[in-house]
């Protein structure tokens, strides 16, 4: 079926089910829940479609009750990850040749069987293994995912659709072919729909993939291959290779056929990626593309003009929500002076009210953090704090991991706009606020642009309207996703495509055409229809 021109249905966001009491989700899911704490599973190295058992083990707990374990997984080395390349390169051929309207069916089915059955599957595994309350695990495993599926091949079709013109006597086309080689996708432990996305963006442009999870959400992984594998995605199309660093990622960076890297992580992880690949870049048979996003130090900026209430609800959301372990989660606000009394006492005020615990009860609003070390790392920026003449906790700071990895919901004060908290990535439930005078806005709107090296997410609150124009301009480069009147968080697909920029990554924009474009390598091609049959030109004649 190929004497066609076929158009990708227009996409929609994914409405966000409520999980209201007695509604059929919430059944479902509760029950969906406990049949899977309840069953200990052996995930496998996913290698051309085959389980392949390595023995060394690692395990899947539960990080808000850690004596809990919902399973293992084998971990790959670079055995694994030599099968896993042959079997990539062995897939590629067939793959590559498919139709793109083919190619694309297959996610769309994924997007249907993820909105329908798999939705329950989904949303509980990244409850039980990241922590997740049931909204956060539903606007991300569900409908981000679901969204990513149904929105990248309508951008893919766009690719396609890109045409030149043609002069008489000729036609022009372009077409889009594969990069040479595979694709290597890591991914990072926060968002499962960014687990699902960055193996599957390259993949739809008929590339192939081995993908590396992290460590801690490898249970999360596996239920996305297997939606994937009923989805009719072909063995060896997306090669599931979950280990450590090392022990993956030094043989993918030494093989000729790598031709690009998807990667979301700290930032460090992706300099070193990028050090290997230049030390590495005289063997490659192509140039491999580099995708990241890194980290943030993302902002939260409070003209004297702002909302209190909708100022408040952003800090608490922003910050908070998922315990601050979003790339994009606000972790440092600059409030005026003049409403910051009445702001801190709504803030202390409205913490009282956030539960924390099991996010299998649906009444808390944060779950634990996602490891141990995790938990060391937020617990001595939060003990540093605690320590420092320049710094006052005024909310939260207790950290406890008897039971699962919990920190109170911390809100710091500091005198010092260069205080580390400040400057550095923290990655947990802690946002530092630096009160600034209000004769000093602009130059401490400087300050916010100049303070950070990442430049990933920021927000701005304001009702003056001339305050906004100013700050969207000072701003330019400090956020590749700004927020005016709102949290830093929750972009969507089609509506925010998301990414940053200076230390934040490459800002290639998932959730984008931008994005699908960087995995593929255009050819142009010319057909003469009446070629010249003799050499010389017009203007060689003799007068």
């Amino acid at each position: 079926m190929t004497n066609g021109i076929f158009n990708v249905p227009l996409p929609k966001n994914e409405p966000i089910l409520a999980y209201e009491p007695g509604s059929p989700e919430k059944k479902e899911l509760k029950a969906k829940i406990s049949e899977m704490k309840n069953k200990e599973i052996e995930i496998p190295v996913i290698i051309g479609g085959k389980d392949v058992k390595t023995g060394k083990l690692a395990e899947c707990r539960c990080p808000h009750e850690t004596k809990h374990l919902l399973g293992v997984y084998h971990k790959a080395g670079e055995k694994e990850v030599d099968l896993a390349i042959q079997a990539a390169l062995a897939a590629r051929p067939k793959w590559a040749a498919m139709s793109w309207h083919n190619r694309a069916a297959i996610f769309l089915k994924a997007a249907e069987l993820l909105a329908g059955p798999y939705r329950a599957i989904l949303n509980a595994a990244t409850i039980l293994c990241q922590s997740k309350t049931v909204y956060q695990a539903e606007i991300d495993s569900a409908c981000e995912l679901i969204d990513f599926y149904r929105f990248n091949p309508y951008y893919m079709q766009q690719i396609y659709q890109q045409q030149p013109q043609s002069s008489k006597g000729c036609w022009n086309y372009l077409e889009q072919r594969p990069l040479e080689g595979f694709i290597f996708a890591v991914t990072p432990f926060n968002f499962t729909s960014i687990a699902g996305n960055l193996p599957t963006a390259p993949a739809m442009m008929g590339n192939v993939v081995l993908w590396k999870p992290a460590s801690s959400t490898v249970y999360s992984a596996y239920f996305i291959m297997q939606l994937l594998k009923e989805a009719g995605l072909p063995d060896g199309v997306i090669n599931l290779v979950p280990g450590p660093g090392g022990a993956v990622g030094n043989p993918v960076m030494a093989s000729p056929h790598l031709a690009g890297i998807h990667f979301t992580g700290s930032t460090e992880v992706f300099h070193n990626m990028w050090k290997s690949i230049g030390n590495n870049i005289a063997s490659y048979k192509t140039y491999p593309r580099i995708v990241g996003e890194t980290g943030g130090k993302d902002f939260i900026f409070a003209h004297k003009s702002s909302d209190l209430d909708a100022l408040n609800t952003a800090m608490i959301r922003g910050a908070f929500e998922y315990q601050g372990q979003k790339c994009s989660a606000a972790s440092r606000a600059y409030i005026p002076e003049s409403i910051w009394p009445v702001l801190k006492e709504k803030l202390i005020a409205t913490l009282k009210n956030v539960r924390m615990g099991n996010p299998e009860d649906f009444t808390n609003f944060m779950g634990a953090v996602i490891d141990q070390g995790a938990f060391e790392t937020i617990t001595q920026y939060i003990d540093y704090a605690k320590q420092s003449p320049d710094a006052e906790i005024i909310s939260g700071g207790k950290c406890d991991a008897s039971k699962g990895y919990f920190i109170e919901p911390t809100i710091v004060q500091t005198t010092n706009p260069k205080f580390k908290l400040m400057e550095e990535e923290i990655f947990g439930p802690v946002l530092t606020v630096y009160v600034y005078p209000d004769n000093k806005y602009e130059e401490t709107l400087h300050l916010c642009d100049e303070t950070s090296p990442y430049a990933l997410t920021g927000a701005f609150f304001a009702a003056d309207r001339f305050e906004i124009i100013k700050a969207i301009e000072i701003l330019t480069h400090a956020a590749g996703n700004f927020y005016i009147n709102d949290k830093p968080t929750g972009a969507v697909v089609g509506q925010q495509p998301f990414g940053g920029s200076r230390a934040s990554g490459t800002n290639d924009k998932a959730g984008s055409l931008i994005n699908l474009q960087r995995w593929v390598s255009p050819r142009t091609i010319k057909e003469n229809f009446l070629p010249p049959l003799n050499f010389p030109y017009p203007h060689m004649k003799e007068k």
